[in-house]
């Protein structure tokens, strides 16, 4: 069976005043219909290249070379006129930043309406209809088809954008980091929405992303960039949470674990920078920031090599590195495989011991009879919601100091016992109505000769506490209007 989506051996340059920079470097993909690939990687590793390569939208002197088929047919070999009629009706895209992508003076309405009219997929005169249909299935009310982009939010711009690339009824959608900018609860609705019309439509979605969390959650497949190519592919779920290739497990080690404070307060990054397109380094393309790095990968830029083949040498995983290949290289002595080489086995592919791997220190969780109460971290600090009481703490009595002072000693404000001028100073000189500091508050402060009770003392009775005219009690002036 043909695939939807069938791109081999992609390669795009750009041109420059300083020569060509090669952006794209031998790409391969391939999606089914009713399939999401997911397509990952840091800014500047081409992820927005290849999607922008696929419907041929690069800048003009952008070399193009390779395969794009488009259901068996090429999208490069593809002449002007053809080529705008797969747009928008074979395959869509949905471009990153809805804000800059919607124009800003027309309407809602019109700019949906508009590749419906441009393509002739409706008669004109149920196209109104139409875009009422896509706005209530993005989740819209009809209404706001007659709004500008400035008066809808970032979500439902977002949405707009969806129902764009929905109008032609394409079998491809192209979607280049469609949640990125958007809270939490708006991602999560665009995510069920978007799998929902995938469901429905039987369509097949190309996802741009850098959160991986995203793609895990929504994707059948990942596919990760660096530098131009993929290094890592294969189902979504393993990608993410079992990387092979040390950057796609830098990818994912990058995220904060939830239930793990150690990764939250000291999360693990990757050093240095992404690779310069200008200047393409000799052998592997991660080299000068990978942990693993071997001499030979100076020298050779391995290919994408199948991960656990099976007899036939198949598999459903991919990726381009040496200690995955056929010559399959353990990793060196801070590798996963590193026992007995005088590292411990947990250490990661950076030789970095994971937060939820590392074994407590002498003052760790399981340094009982170490010096230390057990309740002190893997880092041997004491957290804030462990410190034993100090002598002062709330286990103290006896000690000079009542026992409700906090676990540091110090005595919390809604804890403070009254002074001789507190609550309970009743015959110390002070009214019983001071509060645990011997100050009168604001609200129980007795009134002044002047206050509200201070009838016959020469100021009317509507003045506060203070012997102040609130705004709303002044008298009208002599025009009936309130000085």
């Amino acid at each position: 069976m043909t695939a939807l989506l069938d791109v081999h051996d992609l390669h795009v340059t750009y041109r420059s005043g300083a020569g060509a920079v090669p952006a794209v470097r031998g790409v391969d993909v391939a999606l089914d219909a009713g399939e999401v690939l997911g397509l990952a990687g840091e800014s500047g590793s081409g992820k927005s290249t290849v999607a922008l390569a696929l419907l041929r939208l690069l800048p003009s002197g952008t070399r193009i070379t390779g395969r794009i088929l488009l259901e068996g047919e090429d999208v490069l070999d593809m002449r002007w006129g053809r080529l705008r009629a797969v747009r928008w009706a074979g395959a869509s895209l949905v471009f990153q930043g809805a804000m800059h992508s919607l124009n800003p003076v027309r309407r809602i309405g019109d700019q949906i309406a508009e590749p419906m009219l441009l393509h002739r997929t409706a008669p004109a005169a149920r196209v109104p209809a139409r875009v009422a249909e896509l706005l209530d299935q993005v989740g819209l009310p009809p209404s706001r088809a007659r709004d500008h982009p400035h008066q809808l939010s970032g979500g439902q711009r977002q949405r707009v954008m969806i129902a764009m690339a929905l109008a032609c009824e394409p079998r491809l959608v192209i979607a280049d980091e469609a949640t990125t900018a958007l809270d939490v609860m708006i991602q999560a609705q665009i995510l069920a929405l978007l799998r929902g019309l995938i469901a429905d439509h039987g369509i097949g979605m190309l996802m741009i992303s850098h959160d991986l969390s995203v793609l895990a959650d929504t994707c059948d497949r990942v596919a990760v960039m660096y530098g131009g190519r993929i290094v890592e592919r294969g189902p979504a779920r393993e990608v993410v949470h079992a990387p092979v290739h040390p950057y796609a497990a830098a990818l994912s080690a990058a995220f904060p674990r939830i239930g793990d404070p150690a990764s939250r307060l000291a999360p693990r990054g990757l050093p240095g920078d992404p690779p310069d397109p200008s200047e393409p380094a000799r052998g592997c393309v991660f080299r000068p920031r990978c942990a693993v790095a071997e001499a030979v990968c100076a020298t050779v830029d391995p290919p994408l090599w199948p991960v656990d083949p099976d007899t036939e040498g198949h598999s459903d995983r991919h990726a381009a590195c040496v200690h995955v290949g056929p010559t399959r290289r353990p990793p060196t002595p801070r590798g996963r495989s590193a026992e007995g080489e005088g590292l411990p086995p947990s250490t990661d592919a950076f030789g970095a011991v994971p937060f939820d791997c590392r074994p407590p220190t002498p003052r760790g969780r399981s340094a009982e009879g170490k010096g230390l109460p057990p309740s002190t971290d893997a880092f041997g600090a004491v957290s804030f919601d462990r410190r034993p009481p100090s002598p002062r703490g709330r286990s103290a009595e006896g000690e000079g100091l009542p026992p409700s002072t906090d676990a540091f000693g110090a005595v919390p404000f809604d804890r403070r016992p009254p002074s001789p001028r507190g609550r309970s100073a009743e015959g110390e000189g002070l009214p019983p109505s001071t509060d645990a500091s011997g100050a009168v508050p604001f609200d129980r402060r007795p009134p002044s000769p002047r206050g509200r009770s201070a009838e016959g003392e020469g100021l009317p009775p509507s003045t506060d506490a203070f012997g102040a005219d609130p705004f709303h009690h002044h008298s009208p002036n002599r025009e009936g209007e309130s000085s």
